[in-house]
């Protein structure tokens, strides 16, 4: 129905009411002047002006009756009590006498009639309308102000497929009482309980206060019953309106670290990138663009995005473009950290204040069978880039490494272990700061285990996992990328700066949490052991024996021993023959090399 068509039809129902409220209070009252008088019919057309009047002010017209609450209530309390009010005045002025006992009656069967007439629709609505019909039964996790808000919405929203049955709380104090119509029906420990009992198919956790530990906790037990399991969105775009109950998203494997994000020090990195030129190698890649969308948050003057592979250049470009507009001068370089001369020339060019290296190889079991490509582009490539930033005057040199630096097995381990010696050695002899970051397993990253995983769900199965005993350290997009601008703030030099991940995780949860949150059963899809591949190690370590100091410099912050030989003379004879070299012999020069006991200072954020 229009709203022209609505205003009309409300107006001319509450005019009815207003009329018939009066005039059968009078005849109710037994009144001493008769239903013709001219002070009921004075009354009468100054209780119809001001209903109206009043219910313009208080928008009675302009209000959504099927998502009525107390407030709406109190809007017909006010436009009813002072209708009557006004009235019983006129009354008084007129014949010089208040009515009471039919301006009572009247104020009461107004209020009936006219907050009735609206709250009876929702009802209808609630009841008959909106009844389950083929939606999905709901359970809702949370009785707090969210769960409220998503059930009240998910009941009124014919065009969302969940209907919410009952609330799961572990404030006793809720227990077997109704909320939002809702009966809650007990803690957490109910939760498969309930869902048995009430044929549940799909569980909204509402509660956006939650730790990610206790969000693991949650999980862990709908993942149990076989529901789907969804959270909802953040509670202040619900209630300004930003998103609706139906924009919930699935449970995303990074809720499951059991930690919260580590959340670093914005401040100290708006000192050193605001109105900076920055230069983000590999700017394409999964860090570096997310590098790039940090970077655009802190105003830089200028941001130079390098990268290799033209489309992943032209794409991060676009999105920053559409964020930041002509507020940062944004350049894209199209160039390989291979070709020496370019690196070179492209840095004298711009001068940059600050770089971030992250164009590497990353792939383990591709450089094991490939290590000359991995000398290539991660020790050459990483040279290069260091030494014409060195040469250039750049201030900051922010690396990106790896766990598998640590006691590496693998060439690709290897690899990044001896890039960390280079910049370690240009450290000691350039006055740009050289610095590495190193992280483990990132969330969601091109090539990483997570998407492997959910293409393996979708086309049925089986996923693979090389071993039921691997563990990895895991951390998130973001979370790698603010480790990178951070660790830029905190450079004095020569650091390797490492984020405390918290416990590792068995690869083998992540899938079994995988399945189940993509709405499988284990036996479904199924899980498959396909043998550690060549260059893998059961676990990693973030620091190796030597690296490990107890010193606390600050929260989160740990320093590590300082001594370091020199192993550069090594390094130069294997970029010089390792062309010549057998690939079984290239294999064996590096891992000999990155596993010297060769420790600088370490700072674990």
């Amino acid at each position: 129905m229009s709203y022209s068509k609505r205003l009309i039809l409300l107006m001319g129902i509450d005019s009815v009411i207003v009329i018939f409220a009066i005039y059968v209070s009078n005849y109710v009252a037994s009144s001493s002047f008769s239903p013709f008088s001219y002070t009921l019919a004075v009354s009468a057309a100054t209780l119809f002006t001001c209903h109206h009047l009043f219910a313009y002010r208080y928008k009675l017209y302009k209000k959504v009756w099927r998502y009525a609450s107390v407030m709406e209530l109190l809007s017909i309390f006010k436009a009813v009590t002072f209708s009557a009010a006004i009235t019983m005045l006129v009354q008084g002025l007129l014949a010089g006498q208040i009515y009471w006992k039919i301006m009572l009656i009247t104020w009461m069967m107004h209020m009936i009639l006219i907050g009735g007439l609206r709250f009876s629709w929702r009802m209808y609505r609630d009841k008959f309308v909106h009844r389950i019909g083929n939606r999905k039964r709901t359970l809702i996790v949370g009785a707090g102000s969210a769960g409220t808000l998503v059930a009240r919405q998910l009941m009124q929203n014919p065009d969302v497929e969940l209907y919410p049955l009952a609330f799961i709380d572990d404030d006793e104090t809720k227990h077997r009482f109704e909320i939002a119509g809702l009966p809650v029906l007990g803690g957490r420990d109910k939760i498969r309980e309930t869902v048995d009992k009430l044929s549940i198919t799909n569980i909204v956790i509402a509660i956006p206060s939650l730790k990610k530990r206790e969000l693991n906790e949650i999980v862990q037990e709908c993942s149990r019953t076989g529901a789907k399991v969804q959270i909802i969105p953040m509670f202040e775009d619900l209630v300004e309106g930003k998103v609706s109950v139906n924009e919930m998203r699935d449970v995303q494997v990074e809720d499951l670290l059991g930690r919260d994000p580590v959340e670093l020090d914005t401040e100290s990195i708006r000192k050193y990138i605001t109105g900076s030129t920055v230069l983000v190698t590999g700017a394409g890649g999964s860090i570096g663009s997310e590098i790039c969308r940090q970077l655009a948050v802190f105003s830089p003057r200028k941001l130079i995005l390098l990268g290799h592979g033209e489309n992943s250049i032209y794409t991060i470009e676009m999105e920053l473009r559409s964020i930041v507009g002509d507020s940062i001068e944004l350049i894209t370089e199209i160039a390989d950290i291979q070709d020496r001369a370019k690196m070179f020339r492209i840095m004298r060019m711009h001068k940059p204040r600050v770089v971030f290296h992250a164009a590497a190889h990353k792939h383990v079991p591709l450089m094991e069978r490939n290590p000359e490509e991995s000398i290539k582009n991660n020790i050459i490539g990483t040279k290069n880039t260091a030494e014409a930033s060195h040469e250039a005057g750049v201030e900051t040199f922010v690396m990106i490494s790896t766990d598998k630096a640590v006691n590496p097995t693998s060439v690709m381990g290897a690899s990044k272990r001896i890039a960390e010696m280079i910049i370690q050695e240009l450290d000691g002899r350039s006055r740009t700061r050289f610095v590495a970051v190193r992280f483990g397993n990132v969330l969601g990253s091109r090539g990483s285990v997570i998407p492997l995983f959910k293409e393996q769900i979708r086309k049925g199965g089986p996923v693979t996992v090389t071993h039921p005993d691997m563990v990895r350290y895991f951390m998130t997009i973001p979370e790698a990328s603010r480790l990178v601008l951070q660790a830029g703030a905190l450079a004095r030099g020569g650091e390797i700066f490492v984020l405390d991940m918290g416990k590792p995780v068995k690869i083998v949860d992540l899938a079994t949490n995988l399945i189940k949150l993509s709405g499988y059963d284990l036996d479904e899809i199924g899980i498959q052991f396909s043998g550690m591949r060549p260059g893998e190690k059961l676990f990693e370590e973030l620091l190796n024996e030597n690296e490990v100091h107890e010193e606390q410099v600050h929260p989160k912050i740990y320093i590590g021993k300082a001594t370091l030989s020199d192993e550069m003379a090594e390094i130069t004879e294997i970029l010089q023959h390792y062309e010549k070299w057998d690939r079984l012999v290239i294999q064996d020069r590096l891992l000999q090399l990155a596993n010297r006991k060769q420790t600088k200072k370490l700072i674990v954020v």
